[in-house]
């Protein structure tokens, strides 16, 4: 079985005697509280959650992969007690926000989480790591009471997140997503379409996924101006930070990726969403954000999981199903 071993004296060296990053972090209004004994200890203990709980599961949970069981994804054995362990940590909110629940602490000690998980278990970081794109998103572009109801379920790690891109007809080129957005009296909108590759798109180690989505309204344009970012999760907010009722969303299959089977990979039913608010020549911007964070985070680790590239997986809308949504902000 591989094993892996964090490399705590290069980064520490890295850190500390090549960069600076010391007096880095007293340049930074984040940096605050990133004392050099504080970043000592949170690598330490990074490294040994990634050693001692993440990097026994990767060949195991590759080996075993996800299963589908009446609409239901299972991931493998242990991973559900990883990503409580995970979350109980406090790890998704390392660097984000205070105010949503969060660190605080410099963007910079999230990566560093965020490399060793990686390594010592892809298929495992990528639950979290999309989440991340998410958060991002809501964070950069939603409004306050979205980044209330969504934030922070998110940044305590209870709620995951995914990006819903890829159609049938189009891959890189989403200036042909097809997928339709029709607003409803009361603000929201319903969703009919088909996505294909969602990563992370649907698992039991969260109680709710929020999905972000691309659709087209009625009087959209062509192209990827006439593209609109929606929220679509698993289970509607109660209000009170939990879930509600079921959001129509289901898992319709699961897609097979060399070395990566413990991440899942299928398709969804979506039917109801919230949208972002509109602001005309921005909505590229929200959908780079997005973009750029999932990215980063598959390809920042060449070579250190089998199979090559991670694709993302799917997650279905058929034509006809209605997705509820409204505007983000």
């Amino acid at each position: 079985m591989p094993v892996y071993k964090a490399p705590l004296r290069d980064m520490k060296f890295l850190l500390n005697e090549v960069f600076d990053y010391p007096g880095h972090y007293t340049r930074l209004k984040t940096g605050e509280n990133a004392t050099p004994d504080i970043v000592d200890a949170i690598l330490n203990e990074c490294g040994k959650f990634c050693e001692e709980v993440l990097s026994p599961l990767y060949q195991s949970g590759d080996e075993e992969g996800c299963k589908l069981d009446n609409g239901e994804v299972i991931t493998p054995k242990g991973y559900r007690e990883a990503y409580q362990q995970y979350a109980q940590g406090g790890w998704q909110g390392l660097s984000a926000p205070e105010e949503y629940g969060g660190q605080g602490l410099p963007a910079s000690m999230g990566l560093f989480k965020q490399e060793m998980m990686g390594t010592a278990n892809w298929s495992f970081s990528m639950y979290p790591g999309l989440s991340m794109g998410a958060m991002n998103t809501i964070f950069l572009h939603g409004s306050e009471d979205q980044k209330q109801t969504y934030l922070v379920p998110l940044t305590e790690g209870r709620w995951g997140g995914t990006m819903c891109l890829t159609e049938p007809q189009c891959g890189t080129d989403l200036g042909q997503v097809k997928t339709k957005a029709a607003p409803q009296e009361d603000g929201s909108f319903k969703l009919s379409g088909t996505k294909i590759f969602i990563s992370s798109g649907d698992h039991d180690l969260t109680e709710n996924i929020v999905h972000i989505v691309l659709a087209r309204l009625p009087d959209a344009p062509k192209g990827t101006r006439g593209i609109s970012l929606f929220i679509v999760p698993k289970f509607l907010p109660d209000g009170n930070g939990g879930v509600g009722e079921a959001n129509g969303v289901t898992c319709g299959s699961l897609e097979k990726k060399n070395g990566d089977q413990g991440l899942s990979h299928l398709r969804d039913e979506l039917r109801r969403c919230h949208r972002f608010p509109d602001r005309p020549g921005e909505r590229r911007v929200e959908l780079h954000v997005h973009l750029h964070e999932h990215r980063a985070d598959r390809h920042c680790h060449p070579g250190c999981r089998p199979g090559g590239t991670v694709l993302p997986v799917g997650s279905g809308l058929r034509q006809g199903t209605p997705l509820h949504a409204r505007p983000v902000g």
